[in-house]
C-alpha cells in the first residue's frame, strides 16, 4: 500500500487497517515461534506498512490542530 493511497483514507479507516496489520504481525510472530516460518520478507513488509499508517495518522492528527 502506497502512502498516497493512505492519504485518501479517513482516520477511522486507517485505524482499522492498522489493527488488521498488527494482527497479521502477531500471527507471523506466533507462526515463527511455533516453527512454521512464513516468507522471510513478510515481517519487514508488515512492519513498514504499520509505520506508513502511523505516519499518515500522525500527519492527519497534526493537520487538524493547525
Amino acid at each position: 500500500m502506497s502512502f498516497k493511497d493512505l492519504n485518501t483514507k479517513t482516520p477511522a479507516e486507517l485505524q482499522e487497517e492498522l489493527l488488521k496489520l498488527r494482527r497479521e504481525q502477531f500471527n507471523l510472530r506466533m507462526a515463527a515461534a511455533a516453527g512454521q516460518p512464513a516468507k522471510p520478507d513478510q515481517h519487514g513488509k508488515v512492519r513498514k506498512s504499520i509505520a506508513r499508517i502511523k505516519t499518515a495518522l500522525n500527519q492527519k492528527h497534526a493537520g487538524g490542530k493547525a
